[in-house]
């Protein structure tokens, strides 16, 4: 199969290993609560190694603006005996599209 044109990627090992264990640490010594930073963080380091059509990609949102819905998720997928998290990914991807764009993006 053809190698695609129009998207690169060039993260590499290091910084993503960097990101991955940072994530991790403030996930397990918040017990979880501060997963919606390490998430942000992760699509971040995703973004900035990025680019469509020559345009690198960059992530706006933040942890504080997902833990409301995270809680509210998780609540949901408690009280539902875990049928709720179906809902949850769709959500949870939607959620960073919209907070996707391309870098130096005036609009």
């Amino acid at each position: 199969m053809a190698k695609s044109e129009h998207f690169k990627f060039d993260g590499g090992a290091t910084t993503y290993i960097l990101t991955a264990i940072l994530g991790w640490c403030i996930t397990f010594m918040t017990f979880g609560l501060a997963y919606p930073w390490a998430l942000c963080m992760f699509h971040k380091w995703r973004s900035e190694h990025t680019l469509i059509n020559g345009k690198r990609l960059r992530f706006t949102g933040g942890g504080f603006s997902l833990l409301g819905l995270w809680i509210k998720w998780w609540l949901l997928t408690i009280v539902t005996f875990g049928i709720y998290i179906f809902w949850v990914i769709p959500s949870l991807n939607k959620w960073v599209v919209e907070h996707t764009d391309f870098e130096n993006d005036s609009e």
